[in-house]
């Protein structure tokens, strides 16, 4: 089969080299699948670049990309509540990706069914940005009547963060551009505030939770917004102790981030307040929540562009470029 490998990290970027490798053998709890897309992420440059390999050490040559849709060929005789045929998606275990190939072997575990409605292309959308807004809100430890402000809510990951905290009853803030108000205010938003005409940082106060999306120049203003003894998710900051240890990270990572993510932390602790860095985990179940989700409210899921396998380089520096309107996929069999 055909698989797109790294051979080695590059500080700055290198091309994947396509090759042929056999197709993977299952254990007893894991499923064979044919892989119909995958989605490119920017988590894949900074893992060509090196820059994750403190949180999860890869060892060369890598077999590529971190999220996929297709169909299971085969299973192993520990899994239970999927049937050979069953299109599914997943987020690839961190320790394990492989998606840019023609067949993977995934743990059920990982797996969801995918929502008969989203084709194959959007399909490839959900798995990575769905399960990040998922995990995010779950350490914002919020209740329903809650508020959560989403810095930056106009992008790829506010169109999957704002309904899944909708489903959870929360009142949802965010900010960006004035042309994309009425597509996030029909996604549920309770407030949008257009960046160029209000500063949220003036008219908000006491939110209960916040999610970052924009990273250092925008931290201290969102901490400035947030209630006391509140939490922040950062997707764009430093890792800390507390990520370390909620990942069981050895302990000299653990001391590493605690170092790190140090001024953030000081940052949070001036109101008592809590700061969490976060890296998207696989979470077959919290999938399944979000497939159930996409069922019941027909959520839209946005592509860019779709490249073929070995159009995979071009795909990633695309992506490097950045400016994409939705998910950049590698369609890789029919």
């Amino acid at each position: 089969m055909k698989v797109a490998v790294l051979n080695k990290y590059a500080k700055q970027g290198c091309d994947l080299i396509i090759m042929e490798v056999p197709v993977p053998k299952i254990e007893k709890d894991e499923v064979l699948v044919k892989v119909h897309t995958a989605g490119v992420n920017p988590l894949d440059n900074m893992i060509v670049r090196g820059e994750v390999k403190l949180i999860v050490p890869y060892a060369m040559p890598l077999v590529m990309g971190n999220e996929f849709c297709g169909t299971i060929e085969k299973m192993g005789d520990g899994v239970r509540g999927f049937s050979v045929g069953d299109r599914v998606y997943g987020r690839l275990p961190l320790k394990r990706i492989g998606a840019f190939a023609e067949y993977l072997s995934v743990s059920s575990d990982a797996i969801a069914k995918v929502p008969d409605y989203l084709s194959d292309e959007e399909a490839t959308a959900v798995p990575l940005t769905a399960l990040t807004a998922l995990q995010a809100l779950e350490l914002l430890h919020l209740k329903a009547g809650d508020t959560v402000f989403i810095s930056g809510g106009t992008g790829s990951f506010g169109a999957m963060a704002i309904p899944i905290a909708k489903s959870q009853g929360l009142n949802v803030i965010t900010n960006g551009g004035a042309s994309q108000r009425e597509r996030v205010i029909s996604l549920g938003v309770d407030r949008f505030i257009d960046y160029k005409t209000e500063d949220y940082a003036e008219t908000l106060h006491d939110v209960d939770g916040v999610i970052d999306t924009l990273g250092e120049r925008e931290l201290q203003k969102e901490f400035g917004i947030l209630k006391r003894g509140g939490h922040l998710v950062s997707l764009r900051g430093l890792p800390n102790g507390e990520f370390a240890k909620r990942m069981r990270m050895a302990f000299w990572k653990r001391m590493l981030f605690q170092l790190a993510g140090m001024k953030y932390d000081n940052m949070a602790a001036r109101n008592q307040q809590h700061y969490h860095f976060i890296f998207v985990y696989e979470d077959g179940k919290g999938l399944q929540q979000v497939s159930r989700l996409f069922d019941e409210k027909r959520i839209p899921a946005s592509i860019d562009e779709v490249f073929a396998l070995d159009e995979v380089n071009q795909a990633l520096k695309k992506i490097a470029s950045g400016g994409s309107k939705g998910k950049t996929i590698l369609r890789i069999s029919k």
